[in-house]
């Protein structure tokens, strides 16, 4: 079995997913993780899918012929993966919007080594005042041996800097 890692992007619309899903089923494959979203009028997703080494070329180009409806897909085949202890935390992030909030903060994770898996971010209206807040919600892998005191000193360092919240959290179920 190999994992093919999938992106894509493509003008939104209803029944994307669906054709993303035959082409996938049709061809042997098992959908695994996935995150899509509707953004600026696109539609726009990763996902990684489980094939069988003998029909992954298959399904690559049948993957490939989805640019006919207006959707582009790259395909990269997954090596397997080295798995080193980690520890995951969770990250979120609340303030006035406004730019590099996001390099900021992931500058200061790739200071410590720490991974960012996951990122979501939106940008709710104050309650109060109706302004753009930043919201930010990360799933980071961190290290063993990363001194967790020096990585929230420097959270709150940036929180200071930056005027927003930080909050820090060790996930439940966090080694992989």
């Amino acid at each position: 079995m190999i994992d093919l890692v999938l992106t894509l992007i493509g003008p939104d619309h209803p029944g994307i997913v669906d054709s993303v899903s035959k082409v996938v089923a049709a061809n042997g494959g098992n959908w695994l993780e996935s995150r899509m979203a509707h953004l600026a009028g696109k539609f726009a997703g990763v996902l990684c899918v489980e094939v069988a080494d003998e029909q992954a070329a298959a399904l690559e180009a049948a993957l490939g012929q989805l640019s006919a409806s207006g959707l582009h897909v790259i395909v990269e085949r997954s090596a397997p993966a080295v798995v080193a202890p980690l520890r995951i935390t969770e990250i979120e992030l609340l303030g006035l919007d406004r730019p590099g909030l996001v390099h900021e903060i992931s500058e200061l994770l790739a200071t410590y080594r720490i991974n960012v898996e996951d990122l979501a971010t939106d940008r709710p209206p104050a309650a109060m005042s109706g302004s753009r807040m930043f919201h930010a919600h990360i799933r980071a892998a961190v290290p063993d041996g990363a001194d967790m005191t020096e990585l929230h000193r420097g959270l709150e360092r940036l929180a200071a800097d930056l005027m927003v919240e930080i909050r820090l959290a060790e996930a439940i179920g966090s080694a992989r």
